[in-house]
């Protein structure tokens, strides 16, 4: 049973190969995940838009909630049994600066993709050939 759908950058290499990272723990699917650069996506079904989902990571739960940046990090970990390797995110008084590493995070992703090896053109990265 799914309990929060992911839309993500398949365009980013680091936040696909998350994604894969997070399929392969989740014994239990209890993530689906939509890319947000597929055919025919429209964020506007969901009340956004296609740049603050490419800002930040977005998720929808079951009962229609839509949740971003480090709540959706949180809640994603939560729902395959991880959450102890992000509980620093769910600390109250801590929100506020998690919310702005992240949000540097994102914006800078697709240069991470490149330091990692990743060449990025326009937008979109593929593994170098080496």
């Amino acid at each position: 049973m799914t309990s929060l759908t992911l839309f993500y950058d398949s365009r980013c290499p680091l936040c696909a190969a998350e994604i894969k990272r997070l399929a392969a723990w989740d014994r239990h699917q209890r993530l689906a995940y939509i890319d947000m650069h597929g055919d025919g996506f429209d964020a506007g079904r969901y009340g956004t838009t296609v740049a603050a989902m490419d800002a930040e990571l977005h998720g929808l739960t079951d009962d229609g909630r839509l949740l971003v940046g480090i709540d959706c990090i949180a809640a994603t970990y939560g729902a395959i049994g991880f959450g102890w390797l992000v509980w620093p995110l769910t600390i109250e008084w801590s929100k506020p600066a998690w919310r702005r590493l992240y949000r540097w995070f994102a914006r800078n992703r697709y240069r991470a993709s490149q330091l990692l090896g990743f060449r990025c053109d326009n937008g979109v990265c593929e593994l170098r050939q080496r």
